[in-house]
């Protein structure tokens, strides 16, 4: 089961998220028929968005990641509900490169670093509350620390990590958000920088040991407590209603040149691939302005 676990220190400077999110990512590959590469790409804004949805206190909130580096995977988009259940997919699918020289994917190259890491947050008033910052490495990762330090004001330190299998499949992927509360002594810091760079690789550390390990690795030598722990997945919101609403905008006319052709018109949601289709007659229905 994936899930999201939130811990915090006893003195209360270090927050940390965590998240497992295994079967969340091979559900995007799946859907998405994702290259080794893309996999891992899709995967790490999966895994950020995640977490960072989950932290949203607003009922019915949302928050979308955007990664555009003018790479060959085009666009990444990932969006999370306030729960941490996640949808997303990226532009080009297909799209890979070879493996670098330390033998990782090369997601960095993949992304691209000529563009923005964008976030959108979602809190139900007339516009979302939107952030960005320039890519550092298409990385993902140092990507949104970067948006935290520079956006959100709050140091913090991200990891993430897609482990792809020989067979493509995603064998372990996952998280964590490490954020500094004001006035944490400098040894703290240190000590959390430390543990950081000394710990074992993060998807080694899904896979070999689980969850509960990253949070216990991040924060060696220190005192802390869980205090959260939820389940996570790949959650589509598509729905028939939406889809006609999406129809409905594209006008009257239109509507009723797609209807002229007799055929019925399918429309396919691009975070799950379901489609939905609609015969001459309900497209003449929805430009009338008729619920679905």
């Amino acid at each position: 089961m994936d899930e999201i676990i939130r811990a915090v220190t006893k003195d209360g400077f270090v927050k940390i998220s965590a998240v497992s999110a295994r079967n969340t990512v091979e559900r995007a590959r799946e859907i998405h028929d994702l290259s080794p590469t893309a996999s891992a790409a899709l995967g790490r804004t999966l895994c950020g968005a995640s977490m960072l949805g989950e932290l949203m206190k607003e009922e019915d909130a949302s928050l979308t990641i955007r990664v555009n580096g003018g790479g060959p995977v085009g666009s990444v988009i990932a969006v999370s509900d306030c729960n941490g259940n996640v949808r997303g997919y990226v532009t080009e699918p297909h799209a890979d490169l070879p493996l670098r020289k330390d033998g990782k994917l090369d997601v960095g190259g993949l992304v691209g670093t000529n563009g923005m890491l964008t976030v959108s947050r979602d809190i139900g008033l007339k516009e979302p509350y939107v952030g960005s910052t320039e890519l550092v490495t298409g990385e993902i990762a140092e990507d949104l620390a970067q948006y935290m330090v520079e956006s959100e004001q709050i140091p913090s330190a991200v990891g993430l990590g897609v482990l792809v299998d020989t067979d493509r499949t995603i064998k372990a992927a996952g998280g964590f958000i490490v954020q500094l509360m004001p006035g944490a002594p400098e040894e703290l810091i240190t000590k959390l920088e430390d543990n950081i760079f000394v710990m074992d690789q993060l998807t080694t550390v899904l896979d070999e040991d689980g969850l509960d390990a990253v949070p216990a690795q991040v924060l060696k030598g220190m005192e802390y407590d869980t205090v959260m722990r939820v389940p996570v997945e790949y959650r589509c919101s598509c729905s028939r209603e939406r889809v006609a609403a999406a129809l409905e905008s594209c006008g009257a006319e239109e509507l009723e040149d797609m209807a002229a052709t007799g055929e019925n018109t399918e429309v396919s949601c691009q975070f799950c691939d379901k489609v939905y289709s609609f015969s001459p007659e309900e497209l003449r229905e929805i430009a009338k302005g008729k619920n679905f």
